[in-house]
């Protein structure tokens, strides 16, 4: 008993040291997140890299605690390095998805083809930059969604950005029935675009018959605008184009179909 009581007390006692580390640790590693998150907040830290500086500190320091845990139970790995080379080419294999992410979201923090606010299309899915996180990009669309899209996926896909420029073109098509005054739907075209008070006049916006379709002569309209003033410009354009045709008598017309009945 003497001999069991004298093998069995140092593991206890490592044991239960071993949880108190993890305990106080995991509390330890909560206020230290939580200040080096107030700390990026503060700092002249380009606001991309903070959501991933935060996650990576979090993930290191939790990493320095499972080492110290292993180390305050007596585990030699010095005498299990083979094994310990083969759970961890196992455990590579197993988590090569998140691996791929978290070197996607160095190679995207890297290249900077999209930074945090900037409006986004990727991977099947559109929405604003909330952050970069080292697995994942967050995004929240235009009706508040929030989609989490893997880093990895998104390193390897085509990316739409819509905010890395200032200035944006806002493309219309407008088709009148083919008995209209051609000069006069122009005319109205270029009155309404020109009108607008955030229609830019650099570039000047074109106004041309662009094609004949089987019911109505189609007009391209293109204007310049400034990004963020793109919905407003398009929205506005085409509600004041109705009123504008009806107030000139000029049709829209639907497609139909004129059919001839042969007498035999």
């Amino acid at each position: 008993m003497n001999n069991i009581i004298y093998f069995v007390m140092p593991i206890i006692k490592n044991i239960i040291l071993a949880l108190l580390t993890v305990l106080v640790g995991l509390k330890v590693i909560q206020w230290i997140t939580k200040g080096a998150e107030k700390f990026v907040e503060k700092s002249s830290f380009d606001k991309t890299l903070k959501p991933f500086v935060v996650s990576l500190i979090n993930a290191l320091l939790k990493v320095l605690l499972v080492i110290s845990v292993i180390s305050i139970l007596g585990i030699d790995t010095t005498s299990f390095v083979a094994v310990i080379a083969a759970a961890g080419f196992a455990v590579g294999l197993a988590f090569k998805g998140s691996l791929s992410n978290f070197a996607g979201g160095v190679l995207l923090l890297a290249l900077r083809p999209f930074k945090v606010g900037d409006y986004i299309e990727a991977s099947g899915f559109s929405g604003t930059v909330q952050a970069i996180q080292i697995l994942y990009t967050e995004l929240v669309s235009v009706d508040n969604k929030v989609i989490f899209i893997p880093n990895g996926s998104l390193s390897n896909s085509s990316i739409v950005n819509y905010s890395i420029k200032d200035t944006r073109r806002v493309d219309f098509k407008f088709g009148v029935g083919y008995e209209s005054d051609t000069s006069m739907v122009k005319e109205v075209l270029k009155a309404v675009v020109g009108s607008h008070p955030l229609v830019l006049n650099d570039p000047e916006p074109f106004v041309r018959m662009s094609e004949h379709g089987d019911s109505a002569i189609v007009f391209a309209v293109r204007v310049w605008v400034k990004a963020q003033d793109y919905w407003t410009v398009y929205f506005d354009v085409v509600e004041t184009v109705k009123k504008r045709f009806d107030e000139e008598g000029i049709s829209i017309p639907y497609p139909q179909m004129d059919v001839h009945l042969k007498q035999q």
